[in-house]
């Protein structure tokens, strides 16, 4: 009786133990969850660049003709951004910080080098250090707004090298907008289409607004599993109103898999700026095809050709124009990508052809064309 007593007790004692410590295991599993949960709603991610880049058949250095190389860029390179410096060059390192709860979050994009500093170029004190700082709220499934500064809607190209198939850059997204500060509302249509609106300061002022002016953005979006397209707006007054008049550009990028291989990307724009007085119109235009194939896992072999034109001096010190301020200029870039784990190097050949003289030979003689290689480095995290 004794012993029946005692194996009694031992089985409560030892069902009681269980359930106190299973209960305290899955308590710490429901913690640990949540911990986890928590703290991977934060992200930390971005990039580390350099280049090397050599001109064919011009000069490589500016004391070759005399001039300074903090402004005479567009004499021994193309007059993109980025990418146009002799020699051995640094690009960025990009830092970005984000935050993804259930109905809000935010991004804090930071750059620092060279690249980052032609980015923000309009930028002053420890703000010249910020890409992108947003943030956002997720008030239903189909609708999203975002305040702060936020990288460009328009264009096929962007200001991380991780985004881009080519490390020199486009004309079309050298003088089109880099990034905006203001209010966007996303809508999510269905499952395949997307709209966007939004109220911005004028092009690239992302600290403040000086003018009192405001840009007015839409976007309108198609996605497949195949690939995407999107149409984009802007218009409003770029600076003070009785300096210069408004200015409307549409934009269209879209990309598609052909096949397993074989993608095509397809970016066009129009840009003009009304005037103050009698006259005419000014801006530019442009189109970029964007071929790519994937010969295996690790590298891809690409082509950006480019014809851009700029009409009633829309833009100056980019290349050269006639006596009517009319100029243009076809540019082919051939770039390979090969993937080291997470360093991707971009070998490329880029020829650039304008119709008037625009660039410098060896004989510091004026010639229409400039042909450059570029080597580029990009290690993402």
């Amino acid at each position: 009786m004794k012993t029946k007593t005692v194996t009694n007790l031992f089985k409560k004692v030892s069902l009681v133990a269980l359930a106190f410590l299973s209960f305290t295991t899955m308590a710490q599993e429901e913690v640990k969850e949540e911990e986890k949960k928590w703290f991977d709603n934060f992200s930390v991610n971005g990039s580390v660049d350099g280049y090397y880049r050599y001109n064919i058949g011009a000069p490589n250095k500016a004391e070759d003709f005399d001039a300074d190389p903090t402004t005479d860029d567009t004499f021994i390179a193309p007059g993109t951004s980025f990418a146009n410096q002799s020699g051995f060059s640094l690009g960025m390192a990009n830092l970005i910080l984000g935050y993804e709860g259930e109905k809000v979050g935010f991004v804090a994009d930071l750059v620092f080098g060279p690249r980052g500093e032609d980015a923000v170029f309009l930028s002053d004190g420890s703000a010249q250090i910020v890409n992108q700082l947003y943030a956002y709220w997720n008030v239903s499934e189909k609708v999203k707004l975002t305040l702060g500064n936020f990288n460009t809607f328009l264009g096929y190209e962007v200001i991380s090298p991780t985004g881009n198939f080519n490390y020199s850059t486009s004309y079309m997204f050298s003088y089109g907008p880099f990034s905006h500060t203001g209010l966007k509302a996303d809508f999510a249509l269905n499952d395949k289409w997307s709209a966007m609106l939004a109220v911005m300061n004028p092009t690239d002022y992302t600290e403040s607004n000086p003018f009192d002016t405001y840009i007015i953005g839409a976007q309108l979006g198609y996605a497949a599993d195949s690939g995407s397209a999107f149409l984009n707006f802007r218009y409003g007054n770029e600076g003070e109103p009785g300096e210069v008049g408004p200015t409307f550009q549409v934009d269209l990028t879209t990309g598609w898999d052909v096949s397993e291989e074989f993608y095509l990307g397809i970016n066009t724009t129009y840009l003009s700026t009304e005037p103050q007085e009698d006259g005419d119109a000014s801006g530019f235009y442009g189109v970029a095809l964007y071929p790519q194939y994937k010969t295996s896992e690790k590298f891809t072999l690409g082509l950006r050709g480019e014809y851009f034109s700029v009409y009633n001096g829309g833009l100056t010190g980019v290349i050269g124009l006639d006596n009517e301020l009319d100029g243009s200029v076809f540019a082919a870039t051939l770039t390979g990508s090969y993937d080291i784990g997470n360093l991707t190097l971009k070998p490329e050949l880029r020829l650039d052809s304008a119709s008037e003289d625009s660039f410098l030979d060896n004989d510091r003689e004026l010639t229409k064309s400039l042909s450059s290689f570029v080597l580029g480095a990009v290690y993402k995290f």
